[in-house]
């Protein structure tokens, strides 16, 4: 076992012994709360689970076991259970997620959903909003990134790729900034289509899923302009969301899943890209600057919201109590267990 692999399993025992339970009596199901310490039975983060379920995904990609298939299957069962009205909610953002997930289910382990998936479907093909990308939520007029970049993700891996190309051609016309490449959170929409007004905040999360989707499409299209914008894409983030090569965090809470999710699509794009060095260095520094401050506790190491900064032990009003932030260090080491392979140095 590489050094990184053996790292992205600390980091998987501990989510697995601080935060994954079972609902009460069902103990062939799974979920993970989302904080530690405390029991936060009455909190429900489906797009969590859904990250939760993608890390597990990746443990098992680097070491595939029974009973990391087994635990799989139990957080898919526990989800649906969970989410008492049925496999998606009212935000577009979170069932994409879990449909990307499921989907990587069915391909690594063989565990399918073909319900969920379908059903998924039918509630993304209501978020599309006038002119082109996708709502936030139902009845929104907030057509945002972090729900069009993981909805095209998902529609390019169906084979549905004049969607996705609809999707992320919508996000490059209206919300990139011309003065740093990267994108912008959203934009309010008129019913005809119009952007009334852009929300300029950014996020790693939306330049990860939008280099997601450039990859998506490159990889099934061959077009020279999927793989360009890529490239853009990580030059910019290298440029003005790290600190000293290392990427920058966005707190606790939802925030603490953001740079995550940049990681785990910088990882891909590094393996794709015809030179994936800027990509493979941004994820490698960020977890060897990860894991130089993480913190202990019951369990294995902490990783605090911010990858150059020593992590604190977990106490009530600290983002290293949150769930997200926790798996967002677990991805981190799991693309860098990936990636060191292909990087000696």
């Amino acid at each position: 076992m590489s050094a990184w692999a053996g790292r992205a399993a600390a980091a998987e025992r501990a989510v697995h012994t601080r935060h994954l339970r079972w609902l009460p009596g069902l103990l062939d199901t799974r979920l993970g709360r989302p904080s530690w310490p405390g029991s936060g039975q009455l909190q429900w983060h489906y797009w969590w689970q859904a990250h939760l379920l993608d890390c597990m995904l990746d443990a098992y990609q680097r070491a595939p076991t029974q009973w990391r298939r087994e635990a799989i299957a139990a957080l898919v069962r526990g989800v649906r259970l969970r989410n008492l009205t049925g496999w998606v909610n009212n935000y577009y953002d979170d069932i994409a997620w879990l449909g990307l997930a499921l989907q990587r289910t069915a391909t690594l382990t063989g565990l399918r959903k073909p319900g969920a998936l379908d059903a998924i479907m039918r509630q993304l093909r209501f978020g599309r909003g006038p002119g082109g990308g996708m709502r936030w939520r139902v009845d929104d007029d907030f057509v945002n990134v972090p729900a069009t970049g993981p909805a095209a993700i998902f529609y390019a891996r169906r084979g549905n790729l004049g969607i996705a190309t609809s999707l992320v051609d919508w996000m490059l016309e209206y919300l990139i900034d011309p003065d740093t490449g990267l994108i912008f959170d959203g934009a309010r929409v008129n019913p005809d289509g119009s952007v009334r007004s852009i929300e300029p905040a950014i996020y790693s999360y939306c330049q990860g899923v939008l280099l997601g989707a450039c990859v998506e499409l490159g990889t099934a299209t061959g077009a020279a302009r999927w793989w360009e914008q890529a490239e853009s894409t990580v030059q910019a983030v290298a440029e003005h969301l790290t600190d000293g090569g290392v990427l920058r965090g966005h707190g606790g809470g939802d925030g603490g899943l953001f740079t995550g999710i940049l990681v785990r699509y910088l990882a891909v794009a590094a393996r794709a890209l015809p030179d994936g060095k800027v990509a493979s260095r941004l994820v490698l520094d960020s977890a060897e600057a990860a894991w130089r401050n993480r913190g202990v506790a019951d369990g294995g190491p902490v990783f605090g919201p911010e990858w150059t900064v020593p992590a604190r032990p977990p106490a009530p009003g600290l983002p290293e109590r949150d769930l997200s932030v926790q798996l967002s260090g677990w991805m981190l080491l799991e693309a860098a267990a990936v990636l060191a392979g292909d990087d000696p140095s």
